[in-house]
């Protein structure tokens, strides 16, 4: 029997099946292999006497650490388009994370109800310029939700963004329940206090969703200066017509990257990114040494 890991607690695992959800422990060949079962892990069970056990893991297309998920198949990267302001460099750290783990990205913008027009053009030209869908809500008032739904279909999604941006208003309207504590009350019960959540997939029908969000804000250090021009996919239509092989688009001549943005084809913010982030990882690179 074939089915995916939905949630995982002290050595049990809980397996969705075409014929329900099936309480399963893995086999010791798995210690053996140092490879430990994660929710979102597709696997094959053998069940006796209504008792499961997981025989085989499939390999998985990726692996997030916070929340601990495989094989998760999008994000939603929440941002507030007010209160909190749009922080541009966390944006692009988000979305260069999304691309690294093989995630679709689709990048959702709240609280459109408190700015103007001219205040959210600009960094609505950015996105799309960068190829990447936005969806624009209301979560309070449950506009876009269904948007949303409709991007959950077929899928393993994560939730993600900084703190305040709407992520736990949004996965509780999905889910239809009260998953997460939403605004003060959360950030006042929380202080102070070390809590351990364990990841879990909602079971939404056509897909699922990851019932706590990700992390907030992270570190990029881990990628390579080779791998990251990877990382901004409005560069792959120019990076093979660069004169130099192994071009970083940085200082060299005759890249087509530079005239991309030249050109305007590239949005000059987002390279400007670029460019901060490699020098970032220069740098690192070189106290290492």
């Amino acid at each position: 029997m074939q089915g995916t890991i939905v949630k995982g607690i002290a050595g049990f695992y809980y397996i969705k099946t075409d014929e329900g959800v099936v309480e399963c422990k893995a086999r010791g060949k798995f210690r053996l292999d140092e490879l430990t079962p994660m929710v979102g892990d597709k696997v094959e069970i053998t069940v006796k006497n209504g008792k499961g056990v997981i025989d085989k893991i499939h390999s998985r297309i990726n692996e997030l650490i916070r929340p601990a998920v495989a094989n998760v198949t999008q994000a939603l990267v929440v941002f507030a388009l007010k209160n909190p302001d749009v922080n541009l460099d966390l944006l692009n750290k988000f979305l260069i994370n999304c691309e690294f783990n093989n995630l679709k990205a689709v990048v959702c913008f709240n609280k459109l109800d408190l700015v103007s027009y001219e205040e959210k053009s600009e960094i609505i030209e950015m996105v799309n310029k960068s190829g990447y869908e936005i969806l624009l809500l209301k979560a309070k008032e449950g506009y876009g939700i269904d948007k949303i739904r409709e991007k959950l279909r077929d899928n393993v999604t994560v939730l993600c963004g900084p703190s305040g941006a709407g992520k736990s208003t949004i996965l509780n309207s999905i889910a239809g329940r009260e998953l997460m504590e939403t605004g003060e009350i959360s950030e006042k019960l929380k202080r102070g206090k070390h809590t351990t959540r364990h990841s879990e997939l909602i079971d939404i029908g056509d897909g699922f969703v990851v019932d706590t969000p990700g992390f907030s804000s992270f570190d990029i250090d881990f990628i390579s200066k080779e791998d990251l021009q990877h990382c901004f996919p409005e560069f792959e239509d120019y990076i093979n017509k660069c004169k130099f092989r192994g071009c970083l688009h940085y200082k060299e001549p005759n890249c087509a990257v530079k005239q991309g943005v030249e050109e305007g084809n590239i949005n000059n913010n987002r390279y400007e990114f670029y460019i901060k982030t490699l020098e970032e990882i220069i740098a690192n690179k070189n106290k290492q040494w």
